[in-house]
């Protein structure tokens, strides 16, 4: 049973023939109800007719043995004490009515009886009737009615109820037609219900069927340049196939990004290792030529290296800064700087109250990172400033060195990208000081861009939102 209705397209075209069949067999229901309704309200209507016309005869003055009764519609007369005054031509059996007889007893008139006389005055009929099911036999056919009672009083005084019958056949028969042709053309509609929803779905999964053979090929291949077909609709499948290529470009990039950072932090630990590793051995074998001050110098850049790329593992990794006590970037600024020993030139400091969520550790690392950038090409001296422009902090660090050309201003901040005049391992380092910089930026929603500073060298400023 998994296996048949595994499929969305099974699942989808169970779903709509399921929920048709409700709808259907409830429509089919109420019809029905309404249908049995106004055919039975047509037939007490018409037996309450005929019985108020036998009614007003008898009120009018006719005798009961000169009532002309109809013989298609079943009528009944009956006194109160129950006797049969009158009966419609071949009615020959009777239930449901105030009397099971179909024989009259010998009508009375004024003549024939004393203490009546020969005219009392005209009788009446009742405005209220009643109605009960019953059967009847007329001509020896018997069926199902429902009968109309309406009560009279005749010119005599006598009180007298009319019972006429309006056949019940009519209001089945229609229903029981009905009925059969809704049980004939449900299932047929059903089928064609599932069959089109079987169809449609078929066609509209068709480019999801697609999307899913290109993503196996390339899961398979680990090709991850290849791209899944795109539909020319503008529908759900049309912006999945988007968002997966999406996905994929993505993907190929953070791949390929991967791979050359592991084989340039490759390129850049194997230079002070192998250096390291030279160094020992000499020193191993001829100890008078041991360079202690260069080993001490390689580990020291080996340690830095390989703190840079612990950082950038976990900022690839997603990892947030922490949201406890904002890190106040005035005073940062301060004991940052004051922390710093041995600098080429001086820094100088214009530093406005202003405090930031975030990490104290990393945005203490980005402004360590910038100031050494900015110590490497300084001339004469180094300005690092702090304020606050609307919901912004800004921390600007300058120099008035050569600075940036324009042409380069992106990418200094790419992974291991050291420009020309930066490239020996004393001033260069491994350039991964502005990338770590502008990672750490962005995971606490900001940005770091570089421009021409006033000084004349290059101006890096950091802006973080302050809440």
């Amino acid at each position: 049973m998994r296996k048949v209705f595994g499929s969305v397209r099974s699942r989808a075209a169970l779903g709509a023939t399921l929920v048709v069949a409700v709808a259907l067999v409830a429509a089919g229901i109420a019809v029905l109800q309404v249908l049995r309704a106004d055919l039975g309200d047509q037939a007490r209507l018409k037996a309450l007719v005929d019985a108020r016309e036998v009614a007003s005869k008898i009120a009018a003055g006719a005798g009961y043995g000169a009532l002309k009764l109809d013989e298609d519609v079943p009528v009944q007369v009956v006194d109160e004490d129950g006797r049969v005054r009158a009966v419609s031509e071949d009615l020959e059996a009777v239930t449901g009515t105030g009397s099971a007889s179909v024989t009259p007893v010998t009508p009375v008139t004024a003549g024939e009886d004393d203490d009546k006389d020969d005219d009392d005055g005209a009788g009446r009929v009742s405005s209220e009737e009643e109605y009960r099911d019953g059967s009847a036999r007329v001509d020896g056919e018997r069926g199902d009615y429902v009968w109309a009672a309406v009560e009279a009083t005749d010119r005599w005084g006598d009180d007298v109820t009319v019972y006429a019958g309006a056949p019940l056949a009519t209001e089945r028969g229609a229903v029981t037609t009905v009925r059969n042709a809704m049980l004939l053309g449900l299932p047929l509609l059903l089928v064609v219900v599932a069959a089109v929803t079987w169809l449609v779905t078929r066609r509209a999964l068709r480019p999801v069927e697609g999307i899913r053979r290109e993503m196996a090929t390339i899961t398979a291949s680990t090709d991850l340049s290849r791209r899944v077909p795109v539909p020319g609709s503008y529908d759900e499948v049309a912006r999945l196939a988007r968002t997966t290529n999406e996905t994929l470009a993505a993907l190929e990039a953070s791949v390929e990004r991967q791979r050359a950072f592991v084989a340039d932090a490759s390129h850049e630990l194997r230079s002070p290792v192998a250096s390291l590793r030279t160094q020992l051995e000499v020193g191993a074998a001829h100890p008078e030529l041991l360079d202690l001050d260069g080993a001490v110098e390689d580990v020291v850049r080996l340690q830095r290296l390989s703190a840079d790329l612990l950082l950038l593992a976990r900022l690839d990794a997603g990892e947030r800064p922490s949201s406890g006590t904002p890190v106040a970037l005035d005073a940062l600024v301060r004991e940052e700087l004051a922390q710093r020993l041995g600098d080429r030139v001086p820094v100088r400091t214009e530093v406005a109250p202003v405090a930031v969520p975030g990490s104290r550790g990393q945005l203490a690392r980005v402004l360590g990172n910038l100031v050494d950038n900015a110590q490497r090409h300084a001339v004469g001296g180094v300005r690092v400033a702090v304020r606050a422009e609307g919901r912004w902090a800004v921390l600007e660090v300058a120099d008035d060195g050569a600075g940036v050309p324009e042409g380069e201003r992106e990418r200094i901040f790419e992974r291991f990208v050291r420009l020309d005049d930066a490239r020996s391992r004393d001033d260069g380092g491994a350039g991964l000081g502005l990338a770590i910089a502008r990672d750490v930026a962005v995971r606490h929603g900001g940005t770091l861009a570089v421009r021409a500073a006033p000084e004349g060298g290059a101006l890096f400023e950091l802006r973080l939102p302050t809440g």
